[in-house]
């Protein structure tokens, strides 16, 4: 093996997902003020000192310079890149498929933009559950029925799957748990131990802030 290949092993990498269209919340999500900073920032912040790298995918140029205005990277202790989602309103797997071809790593962990809640305990968790055999790490919460019950929007990918995400939005097979079944994929349960549930907790609604 390579050195560049084992530097990139050891590279953590997140892409923070922003190009929901946030129907139900009738706003920008990442952008709205929770405990008094845009609720991204709240994301950003339980980063520090756990990755290396974050890749913000956004849907348009204006929505980039939105955020940009807010979000000084210099705040934090890793580097910030902010892309355009390759297709747009398509949901989260193109934003995945963009995050993953601007990583400098193998892996990243995705998360949303609208999940405040997340830990520090979390995304050192979850790191630590890489393993080279498999293509995504992924928490679930019932034993019976681990694809129906996971969380892919909380979840570990390498990039090597962005020919199968590519494959699958051609013909128009968008969600996540499809890409889930078809690659082989590490299933971790969120036990209230390790992982516990109030982490996935996000704000999709005016009445969940």
């Amino acid at each position: 093996m390579s050195n560049d290949s084992k530097n990139r092993e050891n590279i953590k990498s997140c892409i923070i997902l922003c190009g929901g269209q946030s129907r139900r919340m009738g706003r920008d999500k990442g952008s709205m003020i929770i405990q008094d900073k845009p609720m991204i920032k709240h994301v950003l912040s339980t980063l520090n000192h756990q990755i290396d790298e974050a890749v913000i995918v956004l849907n348009d140029k204006t929505r980039i310079a939105k955020y940009s205005e807010f979000i000084d990277p210099q705040e934090y202790e890793y580097p910030i890149i902010f892309c355009e989602d390759k297709i747009k309103n398509k949901g989260p797997m193109p934003g995945i498929m963009t995050g993953l071809s601007n990583i400098n790593g193998n892996y990243a962990l995705v998360l949303p933009c609208d999940s405040p809640y997340v830990s520090k305990n979390y995304i050192q968790t979850i790191f630590s559950e890489i393993d080279e055999c498999y293509q995504a790490i992924v928490p679930y919460h019932d034993d019976e029925n681990k694809l129906k019950t996971s969380e892919p929007l909380h979840s570990i990918y390498n990039k090597d799957i962005i020919p199968e995400i590519e494959k699958l939005v051609k013909n128009d097979v968008l969600h996540i748990k499809g890409l889930i079944e078809k690659i082989n994929t590490k299933f971790v349960l969120i036990d209230n131990k390790k992982i516990e549930k109030k982490e996935f907790r996000n704000l999709n609604r005016p009445e969940d802030i």
